[in-house]
């Protein structure tokens, strides 16, 4: 979300309600000498960029908001599920080893480790991969389940959570991904999976405007 750039007729429009707000359409439109009809798109573009707020029967009134007050509250907005990527799984069943390849081939920080019936059980990061590997152990034979971090010590997200709440779970736990999951009778089902990588790409959007 770039600074929004207002036309002249926009800025009048802002300097009266900001004057003699609330105000209704049909009083701007009479100062400017125009007519409600013409003046709708632009009360349209400044309430939804939140220079102005409409009440029914009230009309509208300035809010005074700054441009990172306005960000700040679109920010609030934002979902999980709008932003979620696919989730890399593997078998609780699978070795270090194959979990290393998995990591590389993927290309991913953090692998989440599921049962038979496919439910969550358990996260693999990089420290854990890493540390298991340095030594003489034989990584083809260690099973994945003796070094992951198990349930109930894996936070994780839902779709419907903020994305400023899972940003502060990342920075709180020190961990570079979250996995999404559906509560299902039998477990927790991951359904996605959102990242430090999401996170700077949410900030990337704002700034080229790809967020409305």
């Amino acid at each position: 979300m770039s600074k929004i750039e207002l036309n002249k007729r926009q800025e009048k429009i802002v300097e009266i309600v900001k004057a003699n707000g609330p105000i209704t359409g049909e009083q701007i439109a009479d100062q400017l000498h125009l007519t409600r009809a013409t003046l709708r798109p632009d009360l349209a573009i400044l309430t939804m960029a939140g220079f102005l707020e409409a009440r029914p029967r009230v009309g509208y009134y300035y809010t005074g908001k700054t441009d990172i007050q306005r960000l700040t509250d679109e920010l609030k907005k934002l979902q999980v599920k709008d932003f979620q990527s696919i989730p890399i799984v593997v078998s609780v069943n699978v070795s270090v080893y194959d979990a290393i390849c998995t990591m590389f081939l993927e290309d991913v920080g953090t692998l989440f480790v599921v049962d038979d019936h496919s439910y969550l059980v358990g996260v693999l990061s990089r420290k854990d991969l890493l540390r298991t590997s340095i030594g003489k152990q034989e990584l083809s034979s260690i099973p994945v389940n003796i070094i992951m971090t198990r349930m109930p010590n894996i936070t994780v997200c839902r779709q419907d959570d903020l994305i400023l709440d899972v940003a502060n779970a990342l920075i709180e736990k020190q961990i570079d991904a979250l996995p999404v999951v559906k509560d299902n009778e039998m477990g927790l089902e991951v359904i996605g999976r959102i990242t430090k990588t999401n996170m700077t790409k949410i900030l990337v959007d704002f700034a080229s405007d790809d967020i409305s």
